[in-house]
């Protein structure tokens, strides 16, 4: 009775060990989560402080063009800025706009290359088009899209509307393989792989590819991405990394940018 009565105490007494154990687990484990979620939104801030700080400090011209630089799927102020560095710093004279959609980074360019200079820019779709005109007028620094003789920065504009590819082939025949400094795509983005390698027939030996959105939201490290898309650039990323033609950086600037310098 005694040894009955015993075993029915212990057996209490480590049941309630038990659920105290689990309750402080729960309480860590809630604390841990809160502590988390706090870090979290302190780096969120932190962040976007920063952010902004960087922006408000490195565009001259911020003013004049916010909304053209708020616009979506433009691209990433501080991924645009390092691009026309990066062309001015190898004296870039002629560059390519492989997809423009606002033409904020194709403004950029035409700031960056000579008066002598000329920015080839295509784009296809006429909404990116017509989205792009008026924010060149609202720079200041281009007043008239369509009367490019009086403007110096205009004159170094060479905008095609027409099937990407095709002004690439159309270059490429005309004899100007190997005399393009700089080479930036942003368009569809299943057709990637077809334009970096025109890309890379065009640009100078020393030129720089700068492909964006190579990283796709982090959907390339899907092992099985469902999505054309995810799997084009994954399948070009993979590529890059062997290619023997150039020199690569890929970086995780805006939504992933690589650099690609022609050896």
């Amino acid at each position: 009775m005694f040894c009955a009565a015993t075993m029915l105490c212990c057996y209490h007494v480590v049941v309630m060990l038990f659920c105290y154990h689990a309750v402080l687990c729960f309480a860590a484990l809630l604390c841990c989560c809160l502590r988390s979620l706090y870090m979290h939104n302190i780096c969120s801030v932190v962040l976007s402080l920063l952010l902004s700080y960087i922006i408000y400090n490195n565009f001259f011209f911020l003013n004049k063009s916010q909304s053209l630089q708020e616009a979506f799927w433009s691209i990433m102020l501080i991924a645009g800025k390092l691009m026309a560095n990066l062309a001015k710093l190898i004296n870039a004279s002629k560059t390519i706009e492989i997809g423009m959609y606002t033409g904020y980074n194709t403004l950029n360019m035409a700031l960056v290359v000579p008066e002598s200079g000329q920015v080839v820019a295509c784009e296809i779709d006429d909404e990116y088009v017509n989205i792009a005109k008026p924010f060149f007028k609202e720079t200041g620094l281009v007043t008239d899209f369509n009367e490019p003789k009086h403007n110096s920065v205009v004159k170094r504009f060479n905008p095609f509307q027409r099937d990407l590819l095709f002004v690439l082939d159309e270059l490429i025949a005309a004899g100007e393989a190997g005399t393009y400094d700089f080479v930036f795509i942003d368009a569809d983005k299943r057709k990637y792989d077809r334009y970096y390698e025109k890309s890379l027939e065009l640009v100078r030996q020393g030129g720089i590819i700068a492909i964006d959105n190579v990283l796709w939201s982090g959907k390339v490290v899907d092992p099985a991405p469902d999505d054309l898309t995810s799997q084009a650039l994954d399948k070009l990323n993979k590529k890059l990394h062997t290619d023997q033609r150039i020199d690569l950086s890929m970086l995780t600037v805006g939504n992933g940018l690589t650099l690609v310098i022609k050896r």
